[in-house]
Formats: C-alpha cells, sequence, structure tokens
C-alpha cells in the first residue's frame, strides 16, 4: 500500500490548481481501502474520546469541493465509530433571512465546535470568497454598508473578506481549535460521471439540480477562486489539503490518515486523572458499591 504523508497533500508552497492531482492509486482494491479506513476511523474515535473528556481543544474540520465531490459521504464514512455526543456536522446552504442580518462569518461562529468535540463544515465560510465572487450578485442580498452596486465589489473587497476570513482562523487557533481544511478536488470529466449516475439511477435523482449544470458551466471560474484562496489561506495554523477525490474511498482513507497522524502529534491531549483525594478512595468506593444490599 502506498505510504500517506502530509506533506504531500499540504499546501505550503503556490500552486497552480492544474498541477494538483485529483486522483491516486493506493494500490489496494476498494474492500482493501475500506478496511484501512475503519482501523484509522476507530484510531481517530479513540483520540476524540479522549479529547472530549480532556476539554482543551476543539477541531474544526473544514469541507469544500465542487458539486459531486463526496462531501457527505465522506463525512460518513470518516466518523462511522464516533460517539455522536463528541461530533457535530453543520451544512451551510443558502443564508436565511435571519443570517443575512449579520456579517457573513457570523453564522459560521456560532457553529464553531465546543472544546472536546470535533465540528465539521460541509461547504464552510469560504463560499463567500467562492460562490459570491462567481456569483457577485448575491452579495446585494447582504444589504452591507459602502456596498450598493456591484461596482463597489473590486479587488480591495476580496482582499479585505480574505484577510477576515484568515485572522478569524487565527483567532480559533490561538485559542484552541485544530483547523483542518480539505479542498475534495475532482477533474470535470468525473464530475460529469457523477452527475449522469444521479440522473441515470431513479433512487439518486433527488440529488440532481439543473442549477448543477448552471454551476458547471462556471468551472474555469471556480477553478481560477479556489486556487486564489488556497494559496492566500493556506497557513501553519489552518493549512489546506488538496484531496484527489476522483475515486472516494481513496479520499476519505486520505482525509482520515492526514486527521489522525496530525492529532496524534499533540501528546498534551490525554484523559484528566481524578483528584489526589478521589484516587486514594477508589477502593473505598468499589467496597461501598459491591456492599449495597
Amino acid at each position: 500500500m502506498k505510504d500517506i504523508h502530509i506533506k504531500d497533500f499540504k499546501i505550503s508552497s503556490k500552486i497552480n490548481i492544474k498541477d494538483l492531482p485529483t486522483s491516486l492509486d493506493l494500490g489496494l482494491n476498494k474492500k482493501k481501502i475500506e478496511r484501512e479506513l475503519r482501523t484509522v476511523s476507530e484510531n481517530l474515535a479513540d483520540i476524540q474520546n479522549t479529547m472530549y473528556a480532556h476539554g482543551k481543544y476543539a477541531v474544526l474540520m473544514c469541507i469544500q469541493g465542487m458539486d459531486t465531490a463526496g462531501k457527505d459521504s465522506l463525512i460518513r464514512e470518516v466518523f462511522k465509530e464516533f460517539n455522536v455526543r463528541g461530533i457535530v456536522a453543520h451544512s451551510f446552504k443558502k443564508p436565511t433571512e435571519l443570517e443575512l442580518k449579520h456579517d457573513y462569518l457570523w453564522r459560521h461562529v456560532i457553529a464553531l465546535p465546543a472544546r472536546g468535540k470535533f465540528g465539521i463544515f460541509n461547504r464552510t465560510h469560504y463560499e463567500n470568497v467562492l460562490v459570491t465572487r462567481v456569483h457577485p450578485e448575491y452579495l446585494m442580498y447582504e444589504n452591507m454598508p459602502h456596498v450598493n452596486s456591484l461596482e463597489d465589489v473590486n479587488e480591495a473587497f476580496w482582499d479585505k473578506r480574505i484577510n477576515e476570513i484568515n485572522n478569524f482562523e487565527k483567532h480559533i487557533a490561538d485559542n484552541g481549535t485544530i483547523v483542518f481544511k480539505f479542498f475534495l478536488n475532482i477533474s470535470k470529466d468525473e464530475q460529469k460521471d457523477r452527475l449522469l449516475r444521479r440522473l441515470n439511477k431513479p433512487e439518486k435523482n433527488w440529488k440532481f439540480s439543473p442549477d448543477d449544470l448552471d454551476e458547471r458551466l462556471c468551472w474555469d471560474q471556480y477553478q481560477t477562486y479556489y486556487e486564489d484562496a488556497l494559496n492566500r489561506t493556506s497557513k501553519p495554523h489552518a493549512p489546506w489539503y488538496n484531496i484527489p477525490a476522483d475515486d472516494k474511498p481513496t479520499a476519505r482513507y486520505i482525509v482520515a490518515k492526514i486527521l489522525y497522524d496530525t492529532l496524534k502529534t499533540y501528546t498534551d491531549i490525554k484523559e484528566p486523572e481524578l483528584p489526589a483525594h478521589q484516587k486514594e478512595n477508589i477502593d473505598l468506593y468499589k467496597a461501598q458499591l459491591e456492599n449495597e444490599d
């Protein structure tokens, strides 16, 4: 099996998105990859249980990718061994009326995980420099001061948003949130195949929307803005990882392995010990329970 090294996926220098791989051969068939994933997922769950008891760190996992990239199924498969009390997933859709009455980061701030928990953002605050950059007319719904027309949405506007996102992530990282950002990178041909499967299989028809085809027409624009976001917001405290996602089992395993290999380096994450006076009386507590009528 091909070894997975974090450095091979972490974006730590300027990239050209066309050079990033969308596929990777691990040298295993699907069933063996799934077995490897199950083992890593179980190990991750053990770390999360310790984190929950420890209560000092939170984990924020951000997942971005084009339509059909496999975000939902990745979450399901990577975290199926987790205790539900320790994980919360948020899928961010079109902003609600309430959310539009706040700044664009508000709904993400209130969804941040508490210390001891894993939080998953399925689509993230980066939609605000991706979707709205492809469709700047959406910004008019935000009713922002100093943005009265599309003429006000210039490069300075996007620079400001990028800086705000970097500052947001630096703040939460400095206060105990371990940030992972995964770009599920699929090829245009693979997206076409997945959209066709949604149309050809009646049980998957519900996943399809004509909007998917409209967004596909903007593929090149999205790639341009993804490249810009990856280059300008992959920081040591909040790195981006390019995940080759043309094969879903492979993508899931790579994500799980990166999470596990990173978190196990945090040697200060450990189960808390009982206070000394309680530890000294463990035999007394056991005897009390065993002698109950």
